[in-house]
């Protein structure tokens, strides 16, 4: 137990407090909730009640899809794109899908290396863009998701307010979709560029996403 504790550290500790903070959440965004509806002398809704509404769906979908976007275009991006100096780069050299070698795909492979990057074909062509497909599609998932509480959510305050009730179609048009869409990109794009930045100049000693202590500023690293 102790050992796949430590061989799994990480996943470990990301699922823990992912865990606890979206439980927390659940229970501020329904004191929240539970709040107004006070103000509105409105019946105050029960933990499931409010964990199974739109509006506890759509904030958490909002942060969701942005974050696997942001992963999917990270993802992207650093095949074709380099930054000198950056510990989240290739070596300017690299830039691109790489060589067979490179990348240890058919008779390149090891032994012990995934089946799908030896067999070649079509199954070795998906695996080697499963991260990028996996990440684009829980993104598709989660936008989807979004739009669909978002939509139950503004369509509850046109009825409240006596408005017309909109098809989804035209609300994922609608800038109220789009308002609370962009807020959310932004910051994802500005943390990786930040970050990709910063590991230029600043360090961490023992983490894997900062060079060397004593690297010099204009090494790019040498793996992705």
């Amino acid at each position: 137990m102790r050992r796949f504790a430590k061989e799994n550290g990480l996943s470990l500790f990301f699922a823990t407090i992912f865990l606890f903070t979206l439980v927390g959440q659940s229970f501020a965004g329904q004191h929240n909730e539970n709040a107004g509806r006070a103000q509105h002398g409105e019946r105050s809704l029960s933990w499931w009640e409010y964990v199974v509404s739109p509006d506890f769906g759509a904030a958490v979908m909002e942060n969701w899809q942005s974050e696997f976007l942001q992963f999917s275009l990270f993802i992207l991006a650093t095949v074709w794109l380099v930054q000198k100096g950056s510990n989240e780069s290739k070596r300017l050299e690299d830039a691109g899908l790489e060589s067979d070698e490179q990348q240890m795909i058919g008779p390149h492979a090891p032994a012990r290396g995934p089946a799908w990057a030896r067999v070649g074909g079509i199954r070795t062509r998906i695996y080697a863009s499963s991260l990028l497909i996996v990440m684009t599609l829980i993104f598709v998932a989660t936008w989807f998701g979004q739009s669909l509480n978002n939509w139950r959510v503004f369509n509850r305050e046109q009825a409240a307010h006596d408005g017309a009730h909109a098809s989804w179609g035209r609300y994922v048009l609608d800038p109220d979709f789009w308002e609370k869409t962009l807020q959310n990109w932004q910051s994802e794009f500005l943390a990786v560029g930040t970050l990709v930045v910063f590991t230029i100049y600043l360090r961490q000693r023992g983490s894997p996403e900062s060079k060397p202590v004593g690297a010099p500023h204009d090494e790019t690293a040498s793996s992705g």
